[in-house]
């Protein structure tokens, strides 16, 4: 059985694909971009604001399921630029500040709306 998994307090989806998708024991959050949920464009800033943003973005669909990033087992990390990956790690160890979830980390050619990081994650609802 699976559900979708819809809040206001992150952006919409830009495409047909949902927020996330309740499945089993697990909450697969797609991969999320720095846009601001209630001006519905990309934060300005920093590849460090960027960050904060994508993790405030994830954080909110985890709170609607009633969930925290305490919930969180796996993430991937796509960066625009490999070398931003010393700022994006400082922010994300700052969400992530203890029993941090398995990782992976790859940069790619181009992101969605050209942003320079996208986030996507997999909780565990039983923690």
């Amino acid at each position: 059985m699976k559900s979708v998994v819809n809040t206001d307090q992150a952006p919409a989806a830009i495409g047909p694909y949902s927020q996330a998708i309740k499945a089993g024991s697990f909450l697969f959050i797609s991969g999320q971009i720095p846009v601001d949920p209630v001006t519905g464009t990309v934060v300005a800033g920093d590849v460090a604001a960027q960050t904060k943003r994508v993790l405030d973005n994830i954080t909110a669909i985890l709170n609607s399921e009633n969930l925290s990033l305490a919930n969180v087992v796996k993430t991937t990390v796509f960066l625009a630029d490999m070398n931003d990956f010393q700022t994006v790690n400082q922010v994300y160890g700052e969400f992530f500040s203890q029993d941090a979830p398995a990782r992976g980390c790859v940069q790619v050619a181009r992101l969605p709306k050209d942003v320079a990081v996208e986030i996507e994650a997999i909780a565990y609802l039983a923690c």
